[in-house]
């Protein structure tokens, strides 16, 4: 089968990692926002903002016509021509940026901590999932884009899509459970989509940023906490031992 070729195999495996490291951010989000939830509820919310997320990319996938269309300027200001991926781009930016803020007040004003405070930030069902789906459509834009410039082969970039949405959803719910856990964790999160809202907006004013510099510099913060959670569960397994020596 030709869909058996080193080349196309390379080119799925290409595509799957990098549609999985443009999902994180994506999980992330999705993690935070269902957490609002009750629990009986946060699986499903998983899953509908995941396919959402599938169903958007390769929706976009089959409408290629006009999803370059979206990359010729519209208008100008300032000599720099902006483009319905621009507008896109911009907007969900400016979303990442007010959402992850105002998650970040919540947390360090402990709104999210208590009974009280959990009912004060409850969210409807509708609402986060509308959130949802505001982010999955900036994230597929840009990922659907970035496909379509790396592998002229839709059969393949949809394989890619199907395969890192599976990975996502089976490591959703412990990537969420894990983030809302810690609270320096989902503070980083937090930074990190707060980092990307800005990128985003630099994007659609016409500046790049290559994005492994902002993956980087994430997982060096995320190993720095990692490195803190070992030394305080170390800590307290320290002091259980001299309690019992004490007894």
């Amino acid at each position: 089968m030709d869909f058996l070729t080193p080349e196309l195999l390379g080119a799925l495996v290409m595509l799957t990692v990098m549609e999985i490291v443009l999902g994180i951010d994506n999980v992330i989000f999705i993690a935070i926002k269902v957490a609002k939830l009750p629990v009986e509820r946060q699986k499903s919310a998983r899953i509908i903002g995941l396919s959402l997320a599938m169903g958007l990319r390769i929706l976009l996938l089959f409408t290629l016509s006009y999803l370059m269309g979206l990359t010729q300027p519209l208008f100008e200001i300032l000599g720099h021509g902006f483009s319905g991926r621009d507008l896109i781009l911009i907007s969900g930016g400016i979303f990442l940026l007010y959402s992850a803020t105002k998650e970040i007040i919540a947390k360090v004003e402990l709104h999210d901590e208590g009974e009280h405070g959990a009912q004060s930030t409850r969210e409807s069902y509708a609402a986060i999932i509308g959130q949802i789906l505001v982010l999955d459509i900036v994230f597929s834009l840009d990922s659907v884009i970035t496909a379509v410039g790396m592998v002229n082969n839709i059969p393949i970039m949809v394989a890619a899509i199907v395969i890192s949405v599976g990975v996502m959803m089976f490591a959703a719910k412990p990537v969420g459970d894990f983030v809302n856990k810690h609270a320096g964790v989902k503070i980083l999160a937090l930074a990190f989509l707060f980092l990307i809202g800005v990128v985003l907006v630099a994007e659609g004013m016409g500046n790049h940023f290559p994005k492994g510099y902002i993956y980087s510099a994430i997982v060096f913060a995320f190993s720095i906490e990692m490195l803190n959670l070992r030394r305080s569960a170390n800590k307290v397994k320290m002091m259980n031992l001299l309690n019992k020596k004490k007894d």
